[in-house]
């Protein structure tokens, strides 16, 4: 944490404190700071702010493409509570929170504790937020309307187990400044959402990467990603410490778990590249090391941080092969732009080694890049290739120079001088 936020977040803690005790006392106060004060902290996470104070629900990136402009990622609303949570922001993440809260027990077709990979912005709860068809309410999904038809787009009606991932880690982070009543709501819906993850788990390491397809033709995804288990590491973690004392033997299962996954992580680390790979191909088995992705690597600093004996060799990895002028594309490969969100986990990487000089020149790069509002687009640039095609698909995957949510979520971490994988308490 930088200095200078310090005695301001203290006293917003202090305020946040204040509420809850009011509020257990059985007293109406609620103290709910506003978008500037967030700002005062971090200018990103006062967008973020912003956005569920517009939304009270999902929040979406502004101007999308191809009429996708309420279209709301599961990764990028997880990202949010998480850093809203971190600045005290309790009002905001519950917002957020309450949303996925609303959206996994109100699914269409699935009451397994899945979650869909994106939702329509706003509060789902809303009367354009959901559906209710013979007496059944159940939540809206993003889509468009063509030839007279709803169409709907396959990845986004999927779900992936890392975009589960961090929809646990946000759960968690919204209920430890919350009521004891929300606190147990949050809860109980990150362990329905742990509880499907388990039945993705492969018997030869790690965890399968989700389901793919529309409700009734969905199918298991084989292969297994190395970021996506480093979430789920963390994650199952993060769950198992919050539900201990309740229920310890669910508590065990999700730390066995998290062990699971992190031993597959560190089955995918080459060490003479001194590079994470990014998992296996669909056979659960095939290392797959094609493309090498950036947040495989960078994630892997934040969520093992000391226990990595060669950060700093994979850190001059990732300078080698993916360095764009001050920042980082998003793989090893054509090093056709720059991917802003990897290039702040790197600017979070370069602190945990104590590398001050690289990490305040890529903060001095994404100050370029931040718009008025506290916000940064996806990519510097239109049609920055990550080298992968988007699932369920042939169509390519790239980032364009839009503004995003995840990317904005990062950009307050770096601000904060911190990291999504550490509890808030720490």
């Amino acid at each position: 944490m930088n200095e200078g936020t310090k005695p301001l977040r203290a006293m917003l803690s202090l305020l946040v404190a204040f509420a809850l005790l009011c509020a257990g006392c059985g007293r109406p106060v609620e103290v709910a700071l506003s978008a500037a004060e967030i700002s005062e902290l971090s200018q990103a996470a006062g967008f973020l702010a912003t956005k569920a104070e517009e939304s009270e629900g999902f929040i979406a990136g502004a101007d999308q493409r191809d009429k996708a402009s309420d279209c709301a990622y599961l990764y990028d609303n997880a990202m949010a509570v998480i850093v809203l949570s971190r600045v005290g922001a309790q009002w905001h993440a519950e917002r957020i929170a309450d949303a996925i809260v609303f959206a996994q027990a109100h699914d269409r077709s699935f009451q397994d504790g899945r979650l869909r990979n994106a939702y329509i912005s706003g509060d789902p709860r809303s009367d354009s937020g959901h559906s209710i068809a013979a007496g059944k309410v159940t939540v809206r999904l993003p889509g468009f309307w063509k030839d007279g038809r709803w169409q709907e787009d396959s990845h986004t009606v999927s779900t992936s187990t890392g975009n589960m991932a961090w929809a646990i880690m946000a759960l968690c982070a919204a209920a430890e400044g919350s009521s004891e009543e929300k606190r147990t709501e949050y809860l109980e819906a990150a362990m329905r959402a742990a509880d499907f993850v388990l039945t993705l788990e492969s018997e030869s390491g790690g965890f399968t990467a989700g389901y793919e397809g529309w409700d009734d033709t969905q199918v298991k995804v084989t292969h297994k990603s190395t970021e996506h288990n480093i979430d789920l590491c963390c994650a199952l973690s993060t769950l198992a410490e919050a539900v201990a004392e309740s229920d310890s033997a669910r508590a065990a299962a999700y730390s066995d778990a998290s062990d699971h996954a992190k031993e597959f992580v560190l089955s995918m680390y080459d060490e003479e590249l001194h590079c994470f790979y990014t998992g296996t191909e669909s056979d659960g088995k095939t290392i797959s090391d094609g493309v090498i992705p950036l947040d495989a690597n960078s994630l892997a600093i934040l969520a093992f941080g000391e226990e990595l004996e060669d950060a700093y060799d994979m850190i001059s990895f990732v300078e080698d092969r993916m360095a764009v002028g001050e920042g980082f594309d998003f793989s090893a490969g054509d090093l056709d732009g720059v991917w802003n969100e990897g290039t702040a986990q790197m600017a979070i990487c370069y602190g945990i080694v104590g590398n001050t000089e690289r990490r305040e020149a890529i903060v001095a790069y994404l100050e370029t890049q931040t718009a008025e509002d506290g916000s940064i687009p996806a990519a510097d640039r239109d049609g920055v290739s990550t080298g992968f095609v988007i699932a369920g698909s042939d169509a390519s995957w790239e980032y364009n120079n839009r503004q995003s949510i995840s990317a904005t979520a990062w950009l307050a971490f770096v601000q904060l001088d911190g990291n999504p994988f550490e509890r808030i308490s720490e």
